[in-house]
């Protein structure tokens, strides 16, 4: 079991760590945002956004020229969004529909920004839409299906919740109740293959249950989300996945009351043969009563559906989970009881375990409210105590046991980080390098030339060319978080400028919603900031050595030398 105890804890610990971005993984910004319009029956005018996960549109960023303020719609609810450089803004996410009065009439030009959490803003876009006569958007229909053609995660999260359900079932206070579950789904002398179909029933109709669950919350899309991510509830849920955490580390006892449990058992006694339709209506009511480990996970599981706005993809998701909730009494079924674990020391591991699992989706929970310090010195705690936890755990197992004095290492450094003002995990110490990179930041201005007019980058490109002189064009607009990161944290270096002397450092200020804006982006089929190119001597792009989205400092060093090196 100590083996399984270190398997799960590499597991969480990849999840959390894992980035479902990389550099090529950006959408065009077409199918990031499918747009889309149409006339209701009522006469209305209805403007729909399709928000592909892991993307959001600005609220202030929408524009209705060409319409009277009076016939502006009513912008719903959005969720709250934090940087260091904008200050606090709100987003939509999963969609956005919005209702223009009937009598609104001549042509709309609809104006809307979006971002992606990995690290790109793309350009304003502008869409004509006529309220007169609307025709089909064939285009958006095609628009749309490639945009579900991208959702390519569904088997990883058809895996993930089989597995978290799968854990479930083992939790303390589950998993004393397989045996009389077993002995209620079945009664008494039950033949071996009606006990298997009296237990798929049972199985069967509670993922059921949780499936019609994931897909309201996906139909209900972001007037749940919002709903869910307002700061009080957050902060509830937040508490809530605390409280669950105290009984994993022997606070007290979370299981059903005694007399339910009772109840149940002797109601198990009492039947022979078993019931198809009394084994569906338990599974049934047993997906909302029979988990009292379940309520904190399932919310955010309705929350993670809810971003997605995807009713079968919600549907699967869920039943996946109830199948791995249920795979134990299938298990207890066809193998008997003695092949299943049983309540025993082991299981005071995965209470640890599921204790500081359920720490960890707190803090998740509470990322959107808390201060970046304040989070990341709380994220570093909780690897401290993981780490203090984990390490007589693991005695005898001499070959891993570094595990923990890493991440109690790493705590370390994010709590001393976080009281200095830091907020990024992966640099915790970068305040303290603040010394060399505001030395940097005095002279970086002036090592680029800003163009903002195609005639001007042209120009500065045939200067370079006739010189011999590699070119760096890096794509900037003021509305783009992750340029002021990289402005700040990668040319703000001193050594990042050391490495590019000789280069002409070309910013092409794309903020504008101009015509010239968007020629720059086109001349090299750029779909939005931050991009760096690199145009070689003889002033050709180095296509397969392109930088889309934030890098920090070490990669951007990596990129350089790999594309200098190839000449």
């Amino acid at each position: 079991m100590r083996r399984l105890l270190i398997a799960l804890m590499l597991l969480f610990s990849g999840l959390a760590q894992a980035n479902p971005f990389t550099q090529s993984d950006f959408l065009p910004v077409e199918k990031a945002f499918v747009f889309s319009s149409e006339r209701l029956d009522s006469g209305q005018m209805r403007l729909h956004w399709k928000i592909t996960d892991g993307y959001y549109l600005y609220q202030k960023r929408l524009k209705f020229d060409g319409l009277p303020p009076e016939q502006h719609p009513t912008l719903p609810n959005a969720l709250p969004y934090h940087d260091e450089y904008f200050g606090d803004t709100q987003v939509y996410r999963g969609e956005l529909e919005l209702l223009l009065p009937a009598d609104a009439s001549g042509q709309l030009r609809m104006g809307w920004q979006g971002c992606a959490d990995a690290g790109l803003c793309y350009p304003p876009q502008t869409n004509l839409v006529s309220l007169s006569n609307v025709p089909v958007d064939e285009q958006a229909s095609d628009q749309a299906l490639a945009g579900n053609l991208q959702q390519s995660t569904l088997a990883w999260s058809l895996l993930a919740f089989f597995g978290l359900g799968l854990l479930l079932a083992f939790t303390p206070c589950s998993l004393p109740m397989l045996p009389i579950l077993a002995g209620l789904v079945l009664g008494n002398g039950v033949s071996a293959r009606r006990g298997w179909l009296l237990a798929c029933v049972y199985v069967l109709s509670m993922a059921l249950v949780y499936a019609a669950l994931g897909v309201i919350a996906a139909l209900l899309g972001g007037s749940l989300q919002a709903w869910l991510q307002q700061p009080w509830l957050l902060g509830t849920l937040a508490g809530l996945f605390i409280l669950l955490a105290l009984p994993m580390f022997g606070a007290f006892e979370l299981q059903l009351p005694a007399w339910l449990r009772d109840r149940l058992e002797r109601a198990g006694h009492g039947t022979r043969g078993g019931n198809v339709y009394g084994a569906a209506l338990l599974g049934a009511l047993s997906g909302l009563l029979m988990g009292p480990c379940m309520t904190a996970p399932l919310a955010g599981a309705l929350l993670y559906i809810a971003q997605s706005g995807n009713a079968v993809q919600g549907a699967l998701v869920l039943f996946t989970l109830g199948i791995g909730m249920g795979l134990p009494l299938l298990l207890l079924v066809t193998l008997g009881n003695r092949y299943l674990p049983r309540p025993g020391p082991w299981m005071n591991l995965i209470k640890g375990l599921f204790g500081f699992v359920f720490l960890a989706m707190a803090l998740y929970t509470l990322r959107t409210v808390l201060e970046p310090s304040l989070w990341l010195g709380l994220g570093g705690a909780w690897l401290i105590a993981l780490a203090w936890a984990a390490w007589p755990a693991l005695h005898g197992l001499q070959a891993i046991r570094a595990l923990p004095v890493l991440l109690g290492f790493w705590g370390s450094l994010l709590v001393i980080g976080a009281a200095a003002g830091g907020s990024d995990p992966w640099q915790p110490l970068q305040p303290f390098r603040a010394g060399s990179g505001t030395v940097a930041s005095a002279v970086h201005e002036d090592a680029f030339i800003t163009v903002s007019q195609p005639a001007d980058l042209q120009r500065e490109l045939d200067s370079a060319k006739a010189q011999g002189q590699w070119v760096m064009l890096d794509y900037y607009a003021d509305w783009c978080v992750s340029c002021k990161v990289m402005e700040k944290q990668v040319f703000g270096r001193a050594d990042v400028l050391d490495a590019l002397n000789g280069i002409r450092l070309l910013r092409l200020d794309v903020t504008a919603d101009a015509a010239s804006s968007r020629q720059l982006l086109q001349r090299y089929q750029v779909p939005g900031p931050p991009t760096i190119i690199w145009i070689g001597p003889e002033g050709n792009e180095r296509r397969s050595r392109r930088i889309t989205g934030e890098i920090d400092a070490q990669n951007f060093l990596e990129q350089w030398a790999q594309t200098r090196s190839q000449g």
